[in-house]
């Protein structure tokens, strides 16, 4: 199947970002299992997908590594082709260690380089391989690195050839500010939650005012993820949604998905199901009209999912929506 022709945004030191890519959190294979990530990703590379959204923290980029290579070796892609993205982990942000940490997701993702490397969330747990470290109270352990140093250190990364291009994920407005206060080499790119109910609007139109892209993780809202509240919405229940999906003979996700794309949003829906991976990408032929766009508009309700309860103390936790 010939690659469909993706919008790129332009991305600092890369040939260009596509803004349609396959997520690859599985909530720690919950939701689909290393195997199935590995074809998952040989499906969507198959359906035209360039972009490949990863984290060390996910567990499989060995997975994501092993399909890649499979594709290059079959002469399917080429390196280059590929835009790879993975993230620092919280227990990670030693400075002393962050080389060795990118080495491993290079090593596992067998890619040579990473296109766009994220500091995954601006506060770190202790150092170590444990990935959720912790005591014998039941809370987390923290370190006290400060992401400003993470940053330094990440900076070294790109001058060493290792990335291409980095970027911040979870990080709030005035996080983002001092880290461009203190920077050589200024955030290309924030990774944050954005869906129908959540439009992230002000943070959204702060990275834009400011020359940094914008991906949208759970663009869908995760309707499948384990920690769902009985009453918690879902868009694929929403009569707006159903609506418009009729009217444009689409799936609600892929309306969902176009919403995003027409507020020049990346989206990196994750699945391991291949005809919804085709369904994901297959959103370039239709457009949502004002009025559409402004009734999903509507839809939001400032509703986070993703809130990282273990982190709440910490002096660095993002969102200070959450009680």
């Amino acid at each position: 199947m010939a690659a469909r022709k993706v919008p790129v945004i332009p991305l600092p030191g890369t040939n260009g970002y596509p803004m349609i890519g396959l997520g690859t959190f599985t909530i720690f294979e919950r939701r689909g299992s290393n195997d199935e990530v590995k074809e998952a990703v040989k499906c969507a590379i198959d359906c035209g997908y360039r972009s490949l959204d990863c984290a060390l923290v996910y567990q499989n980029e060995s997975s994501v590594g092993q399909a890649v290579a499979d594709k290059i070796r079959d002469g399917v892609v080429k390196r280059e082709d590929l835009f790879i993205t993975t993230k620092l982990w919280d227990t990670h942000h030693n400075p002393a260690n962050i080389r060795e940490n990118c080495m491993k997701s290079l090593d596992s993702l067998k890619c040579g380089y990473i296109d766009l490397y994220l500091i995954h969330w601006p506060f770190g747990f202790e150092d170590g391989d444990e990935y959720f470290p912790m005591g014998d109270d039941g809370k987390a352990r923290f370190s006290d690195h400060d992401y400003v140093d993470v940053w330094k250190g990440m900076e070294k990364l790109v001058d060493e050839g290792l990335v291409k291009s980095i970027g911040l994920s979870n990080f709030n407005e005035s996080q983002i500010e001092r880290v461009i206060k203190n920077c050589r080499i200024k955030p290309s790119n924030l990774q944050i939650e954005v869906h129908p109910y959540f439009s992230n609007k002000k943070l959204v139109d702060f990275c834009t005012a400011n020359g940094i892209t914008v991906t949208a993780y759970a663009p869908l809202g995760n309707p499948n993820r384990t920690w769902a509240g009985d009453k918690d919405p879902v868009v694929f229940d929403e009569p707006i949604l159903k609506e418009i999906a009729e009217r444009k003979k689409k799936s609600i996700a892929q309306v969902c998905l176009r919403f995003l794309l027409q507020r020049n949003i990346v989206v990196i829906p994750k699945s391991v199901n291949p005809q919804r991976i085709k369904e994901n990408i297959d959103i370039l032929d239709f457009e949502l009209s004002d009025e559409e766009m402004k009734a999903i508009w509507s839809l939001d309700s400032g509703k986070r999912f993703y809130i990282e309860p273990i982190a709440k103390t910490h002096k660095y936790y993002p969102f200070d929506d959450v009680k």
